[in-house]
């Protein structure tokens, strides 16, 4: 022991130990269990937020007040992923660490302890990850997790359309793909997907009709029949196919605009199926390139009979390292103020251009970006709005 904490074998020993733990521990649980772990480790305290769906607010894990994302020390470790050490007006500190699965992020944990030196942040460090991942693991079963992230009642069509999108952001050393959508507790008939592979990246974006349950019925088929598609291992004509297919079979009134894409890892390539949206907007060197992914685009998914014996075209662009590729549906440049004034896809590049030239992480700007449409239109949306950011970042 030295000044009252564990030697570092001993502070290992323990977190070994709590990652078994961890495994059979029940998901209301798990911050019980990280006190008892917490206070072997030298720690006093340690807290659990997790931010919300919209990503404004953090909230702790057992209740408590909400930190705000955009305005305090927790929310800049969040936003930047980074470290933050506060000093409390008792001379004890609070070490701020990001909760990240991957490049998911999460939330952060606040570990409240006396002193701190490399050995025992470097604990802190390993405990936060071990954090992530039982939390990621656990909220597949539990809905505590879920009614943390909260602050809301959800509709039923959003409901459904929720559960079964993918996580918000996922990534590589290659690749990052980072979504977002709004309303966040009255979606209609907007979605996302998006998947890795060894050599692609996987990205599809949709805009179903109206704004209704059926809406989120014809998203819903629409997503399923993309990822069997894909897991088939199906091109991007196959893809959409077999989504003009099922909808045709089962929601022969219903249809939907979207984009799926495909993005090879290794050489930068991008290809892309646009059917009947708005084109993807290409960003490079903190500048919206005009018109670089605009091409004719192919009628809505679910309506086969208007090109029967042909191909969706697939159109190709080689990207450069560094490069954002933006995916969005109309509701994020057709926003209106309640003065009548529109958002405009002036105002959506303006945004998105701010927040990369200032560096900020992919996520980070999307975030941002999603928040100034809102803000916009006094945070009431008339449309879904969804965003899809691919960024290229190969390693150099």
């Amino acid at each position: 022991m030295t000044d009252g904490r564990p030697a570092v074998d001993s502070g290992e020993s323990l977190l070994q130990e709590f990652l078994t733990d961890v495994h059979t521990t029940a998901p209301m649980n798990l911050p019980a269990l990280v006190d008892r772990y917490a206070a072997k480790l030298g720690l006093r305290r340690v807290v659990i937020y997790l931010v919300d769906l919209q990503q404004r607010r953090l909230t702790p894990l057992l209740g408590g007040d909400r930190l705000a994302v955009d305005s305090s020390l927790a929310g800049w470790a969040y936003r930047t992923l980074s470290l933050r050490v506060e000093e409390t007006r008792s001379g004890a500190l609070i070490v701020w660490l990001p909760l990240v699965d991957g490049v998911e992020r999460l939330g952060v944990v606040g570990m409240h302890m006396e002193s701190l030196d490399s050995a025992q942040l470097r604990r802190c460090r390993t405990l936060a990850s071990v954090l992530a991942m039982a939390i990621t693991s656990k909220r597949a079963f539990s809905d505590r997790f879920v009614q943390q992230a909260r602050t809301e009642t959800m509709t039923l069509p959003a409901e459904m359309v929720r559960a079964l999108l993918p996580p918000r952001t996922i990534g590589s050393d290659r690749v990052v793909s980072t979504a977002v959508l709004e309303p966040a507790y009255r979606l209609g008939g907007d979605a996302f997907d998006h998947s890795l592979t060894e050599s692609t990246l996987h990205a599809v974006i949709l805009d179903a009709m109206g704004h209704n349950l059926a809406s989120g019925m014809t998203t819903a088929i629409a997503m399923a029949g993309c990822r069997s598609a894909r897991r088939m291992g199906a091109g991007l004509p196959e893809l959409v196919k077999t989504v003009d297919d099922v909808l045709a079979e089962w929601l022969p009134d219903q249809f939907c605009t979207g984009i799926a894409t495909q993005l090879d890892l290794a050489g930068g390539v991008l290809s892309w199926c646009n059917c009947g949206h708005p084109p993807p907007l290409l960003i490079r060197d903190h500048k919206v390139l005009e018109n670089a992914l605009d091409r004719p685009g192919e009628p809505p998914m679910g309506t086969p009979a208007k090109f029967a014996g042909t191909d969706r075209e697939v159109h190709r662009l080689a990207l450069e390292p560094g490069d954002r590729v933006l995916l969005y549906t109309d509701g994020v440049t057709e926003a209106r103020t309640a003065g009548g004034a529109q958002f405009g896809l002036e105002g959506f590049t303006d945004s998105i251009i701010r927040a990369t030239a200032a560096g900020e992480l992919a996520a980070e700007a999307l975030r941002q970006l999603m928040h100034s449409i809102l803000e916009h239109q006094d945070d009431t949306l008339r449309d879904d709005a969804t965003i899809l950011l691919i960024e290229w970042c190969p390693p150099t």
